[in-house]
């Protein structure tokens, strides 16, 4: 009877022959055929091409019966290894590509498995195609932080992400961020505007669709210049200051426009017991005007408020001798 091979390509001696000469085929079989299946390794060498692999009849080395299979030489770009002839068979590879581009292991048929430039990674051949050799691991422990590429944080902490490092591109604003890589201004618009470089005295739209944010509304102080008559012009700002020397009229401001708001301080110089009589458009809580405070520095604050540009209502009045 002639001797058959397994897919491994072992050779099973037929009943009664090789008499006097089993003893080599045997040997054969062990040291070779299943040594290179347990733990052998053996170099597979690319030059810019494809590169198939085949088993055929004998019981000596065949680089496809190999555990390890260490990829070599030039890829001149990404390439395929193909188990070709004999090849499809249920079989385990450890592929290590040392080469500088990715090499799908494939059957003659199936979609293959890729690996990745400098990477090494288990694949099993199943006799139609070559998939993942390990798809769950019960537990992981790494060495290393796992990188950013990877899908980790690439820091060993569990309680930060280094946005320096960790982070590219722009946070979107849905997210909590700007939705911009640099920060110069102002924010000029909606949520979603860039921002621009403030200007002083420039009046910025868009805090939102139906509102003007003038410089007044940023909180500046204005001192306004005494005199018999003071009369404060809301274009300039919306808050405004002044010492009295002597007893005045606060007269009815300019530019107002409705929805304004603001504050008015007073201050009584060193005399003191200044008084304060007020524009026709001024408009008091209780129809009362305040009364000033009369002692030497005193500083009061008249809130306000334009309902239109022709009535300016005064709120409330704050002492601050």
């Amino acid at each position: 009877m002639t001797s058959l091979y397994s897919t491994l390509k072992v050779e099973l001696i037929g009943t009664g022959e090789q008499t006097g000469t089993w003893g080599d085929t045997t040997n054969n079989n062990f040291s070779i055929a299943l040594g290179e299946a347990i733990t052998g390794s053996a170099d597979v060498n690319f030059s810019s091409g494809p590169v198939t692999l085949t088993l055929t009849d004998t019981n000596g080395a065949q680089t496809a019966r190999n555990l390890r299979l260490n990829l070599i030489g030039n890829s001149g770009g990404a390439q395929d290894l193909v188990l070709g002839t004999d090849c499809q068979i249920e079989k385990l590879y450890l592929i290590n590509n040392t080469l500088v581009d990715a090499i799908r292991v494939k059957n003659t048929s199936g979609t293959g498995i890729t690996v990745p430039a400098g990477k090494t990674m288990f694949v099993y051949n199943n006799g139609t195609n070559v998939v993942d050799a390990i798809t769950h691991l019960s537990s992981l422990t790494l060495t290393t932080a796992l990188p950013v590429a990877s899908g980790g944080t690439g820091s060993t902490s569990t309680t930060f992400v280094n946005l320096a490092s960790n982070v590219t591109g722009t946070l979107p604003v849905a997210n909590g961020g700007s939705g911009a890589a640099t920060l110069t201004g102002i924010l000029k618009g909606n949520a979603t505007s860039a921002f621009t470089a403030a200007t002083a005295g420039t009046d910025y739209a868009g805090i939102d669709t139906a509102q003007t944010f003038t410089k007044g509304q940023r909180g500046e102080i204005t001192v306004l210049s005494d005199g018999a008559t003071i009369t404060p012009d809301l274009a300039d700002s919306n808050n405004f200051s002044v010492t009295l020397a002597g007893n005045r009229t606060l007269a009815n401001p300019t530019n107002t426009v409705a929805g304004q708001s603001g504050s008015i301080f007073i201050t009584q110089d060193g005399t003191g017991s200044r008084t304060l009589a007020y524009g026709t458009n001024y408009d008091f809580a209780g129809g009362t005007a305040p009364t000033l405070s009369t002692a030497a520095g005193a500083i009061d604050r008249i809130d306000y408020v334009v309902r239109t540009a022709t009535s300016i209502h005064a709120v409330f009045t704050a002492n601050y001798s």
